[in-house]
């Protein structure tokens, strides 16, 4: 994902008028000088976004420690005039950039003494800005929800746990994975958490003394039940409660030795920084590099150097040095055994997986277990979303944790009117978590020709509770169930739904699961349009995508692909605005980069349909380009769930399930559940920054019921930044961005 943040650092400075310069070969090239620092252009950076690592290089520097090193440095950027720095690296880099900083009158000063600059140099650079932006495929900075990389490391592992699945599963082995992760144990614990791993080792959590036992007991509790494979996660920095290195190697031996396995090791190394960034990476990092230049724009002698980073969905600025510290907390508590304070201090993001993982990866035995007497359904309603088994199963593992008894309904509203209800048990939902589309099977059907068989199911299956998982039929269904309260008492129970669907369009979230799979999908089909639209020069790709009316995945889908024009159904567009696309791709054609690439989503205007569109183009590119279509239809829906879909789905869903706990405690009087208040209904959304019960009731204001979409979406702030970094001129709405914000430290706990 750096090259997705140098182009749009690149572009955007262009944008704003500054001249931009290329620093190859990190500081090194910076203490080098010479044909290391390059002015750019716009097509400097053309083709870069679908490429992994970074194009401008980047190195371990020993001079840059040392002071002459640094006077090196800025005597180099005094020559050029610059006097703004972007810093892409993780928390050495930006420690190094900090410092470089603090010290630059200094250097300045010293600069002038030995007759370098003049004095008048001194003056007109006498500060420097920097903002940094961190690319660690660890996600090991403290701040940062994510860091740039981290997704594309996690497809990388998923990938690879995927594919080993398969083998494992006919030979009946064990697999030791190891992950990169020296100091932190994200990728490790994340994918553990996506793939449904059966122990992971993480430097922040070390296993409690005499885990050899308990692992050993809980791989051969699985062998019994017929599970055919074990899959172990180790970090690369794994330890134990003594600060003693647990390696790959050690693991293996042990199940070896204690319990005759058949255990392989996989070590996955440098793939892991490697291959195509993944939609996520492009995303997040050509929003970063917008709000890093914005950033720089704004800074001030007074203004601490700042870290952009992504907070929830949300853009914001920390102080580079509260962050670096912060970092630097987690290392020493992890050196001095404070391992609770560790986790803490990694943030809430990680915390949060953590306990889901702990929450779903150990079945208690039933004696342990409470016994609540209540019986929740959970069903697929709509259509297919890849995730959506990943959430069923943590809705049954986490409702059975918690002491009640799981039916899973087949095929939706339709199904259950049917009667097709079976209870389900933990080990029924295994290894589900990688599976695409919908094992329970789903209908767009909607409940309201069905209220008296559906109530008459949940009478005889004794149903208290109800999680729907699905998209905008989903939330009508809730709608028509709460409103047939009135007539029957059967629907008096508290009903929950999870967004599940690849058109992002369900009101009160601003995530769904499934959306990010489609995305990838579109991003990668783009990426070999692109490959085949540079060979043949001069031509452009029309390219239609799912969403209904909503232009999630067409507006997504062009960032992350770096498209020409996405047209969409929220933001209308006539005629002259085809003809001024037209124009635009002409100039394009005349300059080194000859392709263009268009989308549009399926319902953004009935009449400039895809063929529309692609015969004006052709009519009127006659000469310059040629045209093609592609519709890319149903492949949108299907496919193995994204590491992000897997992860989004298991936490939101195991939340979801918490909430039904607590509900069915708060309505039971009198030997019976009984909830009829708007708050019994709610859909849990990702909201900003925190996951949001929301009654559905009160989400009917914000809703569009006839283009089934939300009245207000945030990613409509992200069109211009589209439109700006594939050069068209347009007003950037700079409100939204991150003011500067303090690390929040989360109180010592007693």
């Amino acid at each position: 994902g750096m090259n997705a943040a140098v182009r749009a650092v690149v572009r955007m400075g262009i944008y704003v008028k500054a001249k931009v310069y290329f620093v190859y070969e990190g500081y090194q090239g910076m203490v080098d000088g010479g044909d290391n620092i390059v002015e750019v252009s716009w097509e400097s950076v053309s083709s870069i976004l679908q490429v992994g690592g970074t194009v401008i290089g980047s190195a371990r520097c020993k001079s840059f420690r040392t002071r002459e090193g640094r006077l090196q440095a800025a005597c180099n950027l005094v020559q050029r005039g610059i006097t703004n720095l972007c810093v892409i690296g993780g928390d050495g880099s930006l420690t190094g950039a900090n410092l470089f900083r603090e010290e630059w009158s200094g250097l300045l000063e010293e600069l002038a003494q030995e007759g370098k600059i003049d004095a008048e140099a001194v003056k007109k650079y006498a500060y420097l800005n920097i903002v940094g932006m961190v690319g660690s495929i660890d996600n090991d900075f403290c701040g940062t929800d994510m860091t740039i990389g981290t997704d594309s490391a996690l497809h990388r592992i998923i990938e690879v746990v995927d594919a080993i699945m398969t083998t494992a599963q006919s030979h009946q082995r064990t697999f030791v994975l190891e992950v990169m992760g020296r100091h932190c144990g994200y990728l490790a614990l994340v994918s553990a958490l996506a793939c449904g791993a059966d122990w992971v080792f993480i430097p922040e959590y070390p296993p409690e003394e005499g885990w050899e036992d308990t692992m050993c007991v809980k791989l051969s509790e699985n062998r019994a039940r017929k599970k055919r494979l074990n899959i172990i996660i180790v970090a690369e920095g794994a330890i134990d409660c003594h600060n003693k290195p647990i390696t790959s190697e050690k693991v293996k031996d042990l199940v070896v030795q204690r319990l005759g396995f058949d255990t392989r090791v996989t070590i996955l190394g440098h793939v892991q920084r490697g291959g195509t960034p993944s939609a996520f990476d492009r995303i997040l990092a050509s929003r970063m590099g917008v709000e890093a230049v914005l950033a720089l724009l704004e800074a001030t002698p007074a203004t601490p150097a700042c870290v952009v980073s992504l907070s929830g969905n949300q853009a914001v600025r920390l102080p580079l040095m509260e962050c670096v510290q912060m970092t630097q907390e987690v290392q020493k508590a992890m050196d001095e055994g404070r391992f609770l304070e560790a986790v803490r201090l990694r943030g809430r993001s990680f915390e949060n997986n953590l306990n889901t993982y702990k929450l779903l990866s150990h079945r208690k035995p039933d004696a342990e277990l409470p016994k609540t007497n209540f019986n929740v359904a959970v069903l697929n309603v709509g259509a297919p979303a890849a995730g959506m088994n990943a959430a069923v199963r943590a809705a049954v593992r986490v409702g059975i944790t918690e002491g009640h008894k799981m039916f899973a309904v087949i095929d939706g509203f339709e199904g259950f009117a049917r009667g097709k209800i079976k209870e389900i048990s933990w080990g029924d939902v295994g290894g589900w978590t990688g599976q695409g589309g919908s094992i329970l099977g789903t209908k767009r059907t909607l409940p309201a020709k069905y209220l008296e068989k559906i109530a008459e199911q949940m009478r005889t299956n004794n149903i208290n509770a109800l999680m729907v998982i699905g998209g905008f039929e989903a939330y009508l269904g809730l709608l028509e169930l709460s409103a047939a309260r009135e007539k029957y008492d059967e629907f008096c129970v508290p009903m929950v739904m999870v967004p599940a669907t690849v058109s992002n369009n369900v009101p009160g979230s601003d995530f769904s699961i499934g959306a990010d799979t489609a995305l990838n999908t579109i991003t990668d089909t783009c990426d070999r349009i692109k490959q085949s639209a540079s060979g043949t020069k001069r031509r452009v790709f029309i390219i239609e995508t799912m969403g209904g009316y909503c232009g999630y995945l067409a507006n997504m889908g062009a960032l992350a692909a770096g498209a020409d024009a996405a047209y969409i159904f929220e933001e209308q567009f006539d005629i002259r605005e085809l003809q001024a696309n037209v124009e635009h791709l002409t100039e394009k054609m005349k300059t080194s980069i000859q392709r263009g690439l268009v989308l549009r989503n399926e319902n953004c205007n009935e009449n400039y349909t895809t063929d529309f569109i692609y015969q004006l183009y052709s009519e009127e590119g006659k000469g310059v380009f040629d045209c093609r279509k592609n519709v890319l239809g149903h492949m949108q829906q299907g496919g193995a769930p994204s590491p992000f879909d897997r992860n989004f789905g298991t936490k939101i869903s195991a939340k979801a399930m918490q909430w039904i706990s607590k509900k069915l405690k708060e309505t039971y009087r009198k030997g019976k559940v009984f909830a009829n208040t708007d708050d019994s209904v709610c859909l849990l959304g990702m909201r900003r920054r925190n996951l949001v019960f929301q009654p559905v009731a009160e989400l009917k204001t914000e809703t569009d019921f006839v283009h089934r979409i939300p009245k207000e979406q945030w990613w409509l702030k992200l069109r211009p930044l589209m439109k700006i970094l594939a050069k068209y001129k347009t007003s950037y709405d700079v409100s939204d961005s991150g003011q500067l914000e303090h690390v929040a430290m989360l109180p010592k706990e007693a």
